[in-house]
């Protein structure tokens, strides 16, 4: 019969599935040393925050078929090492949906009619109705940052209490948002029209202090914020500032850039601001699901069946996996390549199986191409097994299709994106000892391998124009580490490749579209 090892206090709900089909042992609070002495006994392990999965873990765990996280996110667990094992790893990113989404409800009603203040005022004794007037939420315009699981709820709700809706997110269709009720506008449009900003979005580079001095002055003084995705989307001592001098109606925050909450300006704020300590996923029906929800998956993968929500490559056994990886590596990184060259929001994906590799499965490739192009908008949330969905959601039509005319390299993947800004296409081979080259972009041969930070030009053929450009990165302190130029003609169009150190200084690529011949100008970031 096979072992179970609890590792983190799990509800007794997912404890009665997996007992169903294998011996469960619980035993909380092992120390790094104790989990490597004993894991090498369980065919699977069931996690929460609390136990860290290292590489040395999944060494010693040599009957390990499966690691299982209750909870949504998986960073506690090393995913590339338990991959490369054969390892399947799986997380409930569905199981605490509903909690986030009531929790970022109630934090605006509760702000919209001052119901914590309220709630203090009376019990220390007093009966004072005039300080805490309050406002109705119908009829009111609700931004929603973020369309997705846990926005498009709120969104659906919101609109049955009669809010009218706007929603800015760059990777939904029209269609998609249209089904939910909500207009898709511009940033710059939602900050100026929301009476309330409900933010439902990832921290990345990209949205750390989305909401800062420059976007808080746009909004209306009665704009009232709502934060229950990630700390760091916020700056705070700008959103105190704003609260303090009248510059908007208020916020309500339950996550913070460090928690636990310590000095802050935030908590001398009056009624205006509601804080409260990271507490979306917690609701006991929250905690049960994700325990029900991952020890369903563990139940399913000890009796030979799929895990419906594995963050890494489930079904494949470890001789596949190997083959398939640099493959799926190639595939993911032009995938990201190709997503940030279209920029906006992707409608249709062709992927294009070249040479020999027309000759291999397509699925693995095409589900890894949609994860590099949706890494942009869902960073770590998206994955091998949700690729896929996150893209039918989006309402992108994936095209597949295999050329094995094409000769110039033994096997060569061609994506081609085309959203609402236009299309763009790249196409990539592995050179040499598996080393991942881009062959081609936008129709203009090239042979570069990629980089974290790159550069791509579109620029007619002509003398000087190198020069220019590399003079112009210079007076930026921008220092390239390899340039190559595509082109089909002489004195043509052509495309030019950099590779740079570091990342573009604001403002520049608007420099470089004024160097004469130079059309446009795009950066990438790997």
């Amino acid at each position: 019969m096979s072992k179970v090892l609890v590792s983190d206090p799990i509800d007794q709900a997912g404890i009665d599935i997996l007992s169903q089909v294998a011996t469960v042992d619980v035993k909380t609070g092992l120390k790094p040393a104790e989990l490597i002495e004993i894991i090498g006994e369980y065919d699977a392990l069931m996690i929460r925050s609390g136990t860290r999965v290292t590489q040395e873990i999944i060494e010693a765990g040599t009957q390990l078929k499966i690691i299982g996280r209750a909870g949504v996110g998986v960073d506690n667990v090393d995913v590339p090492a338990a991959t490369r094992k054969g390892i399947v790893v799986v997380n409930s990113p569905e199981g605490n949906t509903i909690a986030a989404a009531e929790h970022a409800l109630a934090m605006m009603l509760s702000l919209s009619r001052h119901i914590p203040d309220a709630n203090a005022s009376v019990k220390r004794g007093e009966w004072d109705r005039k300080t805490f007037v309050g406002a109705e939420v119908y009829k009111k315009t609700l931004g929603v940052v973020g369309l997705g699981k846990i926005g498009s709820h709120v969104a659906s709700v919101a609109r049955a209490m009669g809010m009218k809706l706007l929603a800015y997110d760059p990777f939904i269709s029209t269609e998609r948002a249209e089904q939910l009720g909500c207009q898709l506008v511009d940033l710059d449009l939602l900050f100026q029209q929301a009476d309330y900003i409900t933010l439902h979005i990832p921290k990345t580079p990209e949205t750390t202090h989305l909401i800062n001095a420059a976007t808080l002055a746009k909004m209306k003084p009665t704009a009232r914020i709502i934060n229950c995705a990630r700390g760091g989307i916020i700056d705070e001592a700008a959103l105190a500032a704003a609260i303090k001098e009248g510059k908007i109606g208020g916020a309500a925050l339950d996550v913070y850039e460090s928690e636990p909450l310590g000095e802050s300006e935030l908590r001398s704020l009056g009624k205006d601001l509601i804080l409260t300590p990271h507490l979306g996923a917690s609701t006991s029906e929250a905690q049960v699901n994700v325990a029900i929800d991952v020890a369903e998956q563990i139940r399913d993968v000890l009796l030979g069946l799929p895990a419906r929500s594995a963050v890494n490559i489930p079904g494949l056994s470890p001789d596949i996996l190997e083959e398939l990886k640099p493959y799926m590596q190639l595939a993911e990184t032009l995938g990201n390549l190709v997503g940030q060259l279209v920029g906006g929001r992707v409608e249709t994906l062709n992927v294009t199986l070249q040479g020999e590799l027309a000759t291999n499965k397509s699925q693995p490739l095409v589900v890894a191409a949609l994860k590099g192009l949706l890494y942009q908008a869902l960073r770590e949330r998206v994955n091998y097994v949700n690729a896929s969905i996150e893209a039918k959601e989006r309402g992108i039509r994936v095209i597949e299709t295999r050329d094995a005319s094409v000769r110039d390299y033994a096997g060569s993947l061609h994506l081609e994106a085309t959203g609402t800004l236009g299309t763009h296409s790249v196409t990539g081979a592995l050179l040499g000892d598996k080393e991942i080259h881009l062959t081609d972009v936008d129709g203009f041969p090239i042979n570069v391998p990629p980089t974290k930070y790159m550069l791509f030009t579109l620029h007619r053929d002509m003398p000087g124009i190198i020069g220019k450009l590399g003079s112009l990165l210079g007076s930026f302190n921008v220092n390239i580490a390899s340039m190559q130029v595509g082109r089909k003609i002489v004195r043509g169009d052509a495309v030019m490749a950099l590779s740079i150190d570091d990342p573009l200084p604001d403002g520049i690529l608007d420099e470089i579209t004024k160097v004469p011949g130079i059309r446009d100008a795009y950066t990438v970031t790997l």
